[in-house]
């Protein structure tokens, strides 16, 4: 005789279903190459009433800082920033259209910067469908999927933190590697110019100098 199947049993590969089909806010995750005397700009249309955010940092390059504005559709700078190595900005957009925003490395003369940024626009929907208007509490089940689904936010955001960490570090490490290794044949070459100089002056002490006689014949 067959058993009866528990209704949270049941309704367990529906929730992790909707645990792994749960949609993100729209936008955009980038990382580019931003030369020197060089500006580059982004475009994204947002509605009237509907909040974007940007996240940005400067993985390798000169002093790691970048400027940073924001437009909105009407040609107000609703965010500027100069000389940021990273930042985030949050804002509600009044006005519907194509918002800019743009990463300048202009005041840089030989820098080559790589730039990082996350643009996200709107709020994240709900994971359970009518989760913001059910006047009833969470089941023990949906209750562990949106603390599941809360975690795996977090890990996502710190393994986004650490790779971004650990870009910067192996610049950081490859650039100081490049300046000892340049460092050290400096070294060298100059360490056999001095005893090659060294050599050539013990050598002259040892020397002899014959004076050079002219005989007068009467």
């Amino acid at each position: 005789m067959g058993g009866v199947v528990p209704r949270s049993a049941s309704a367990l590969p529906l929730l992790l279903l909707l645990l792994l089909q749960a949609e993100r806010p729209r936008g955009a995750e980038l990382t580019f190459e931003l030369p020197d005397n060089a500006k580059q700009c982004f475009h994204e249309e947002v509605e009237q009433g509907v909040k974007f955010s940007l996240d940005y940092q400067v993985i390798t390059g000169g002093h790691y800082d970048v400027d940073c504005f924001v437009k909105d559709p009407l040609g107000n700078t609703i965010y500027s920033e100069t000389k940021k190595q990273y930042d985030s900005f949050t804002h509600k957009a009044e006005v519907k259209g194509v918002y800019q925003f743009c990463f300048s490395n202009e005041f840089s003369t030989f820098s080559h910067k790589t730039v990082y940024f996350d643009f996200q626009v709107g709020d994240e929907p709900p994971i359970l469908p009518d989760m913001g208007n059910r006047v009833t509490a969470l089941t023990q089940m949906e209750s562990a999927c949106v603390t599941i689904h809360e975690a795996l936010k977090t890990v996502i955001d710190s393994q986004k933190h650490y790779r971004l960490r650990e870009a910067q570090d192996r610049a950081r490490a490859e650039d100081l590697n490049s300046r000892v290794s340049y460092w050290s044949i400096g070294e060298t070459i100059a360490l056999f110019v001095v005893s090659f100089s060294q050599v050539l002056l013990l050598k002259s002490f040892f020397t002899e100098k014959r004076p050079i006689g002219r005989t007068v014949h009467s």
